[in-house]
């Protein structure tokens, strides 16, 4: 019987590679998605080795449409039921509305929002046909509270956190779950250089084990909206 199999955005770094490998190490084959070809490739030669499972990479930008279409279609081409979709890949830029340059918006709504939603809307399809499947959406705490040199950023994850809520609703008569997931800060390459303790942030492995524990429910059962901070509070 062959593994289940995970589509994950963003998958090299982060919070994404924290993802792929809790799930390669419990048997899934994967699909990872990110932008630079070199990581896709260690990447890979990583998890096949050290899981023994398929791991298949697709380089693509998918604030570009078109290549979000080409990784629909190379999933496709696999001729495997998508068990689970983690809509990941994203951007933060910092800056204020009034003061940002302009394109700031719609490089971040492209990025974090219109990638999620093309993806989404390419593989749906196959999991309404198999009456299974679940969809976690990355957003963040600033999907719920602007703040102050969020700008752009927060608009995109507001949007985020909308989209998955209506998808939620949409997807429930065909036993498709819907999660959203609101991490605050996360030590990543985004914090990279700043003056702060390691402690203070939640670690990538926090996340994608809330992922796996959140997947495990029963059938009957979703979790529809996790949020999670630093111990300490908001950085």
């Amino acid at each position: 019987m062959s593994h289940k199999l995970i589509v994950v955005t963003g998958g090299t770094r982060g919070i994404g590679r924290a993802i792929v490998e809790i799930f390669a190490k419990n048997g899934f084959d994967i699909v990872v998605s990110a932008r630079k070809r070199k990581d896709l490739q260690e990447l890979q030669s990583f998890i096949n080795t050290e899981y023994k499972v398929n791991c298949f990479t697709y380089a693509a930008n998918l604030a570009k449409k078109e290549q979000v279409r080409g990784l629909v279609d190379f999933i496709q081409l696999l001729s495997r039921p998508v068990d689970i979709l983690v809509n990941n890949a994203g951007n933060f830029i910092p800056g204020n509305i009034y003061e940002e340059e302009d394109g700031i918006l719609e490089n971040l709504i492209e990025t974090n929002l219109y990638s999620a939603y093309h993806l989404t809307r390419g593989l749906v399809k196959g999991m309404i046909a198999q009456k299974s499947g679940h969809i976690f959406n990355m957003c963040s705490v600033a999907s719920l509270m602007a703040y102050p040199n969020g700008g752009s950023y927060s608009i995109s994850k507001f949007a985020l956190l909308g989209f998955s809520k209506g998808l939620r609703e949409e997807l429930k008569p065909y036993n498709i779950k819907v999660t959203s997931i609101m991490p605050g800060a996360v030590l990543t390459d985004s914090w990279a250089g700043v003056d702060i303790p390691a402690e203070r942030f939640m670690s990538a492995d926090d996340v994608a084990k809330t992922i796996w524990t959140a997947y495990n429910l029963s059938d009957s059962a979703v979790i529809e909206e996790i949020v999670m901070r630093p111990q300490k509070g908001d950085i």
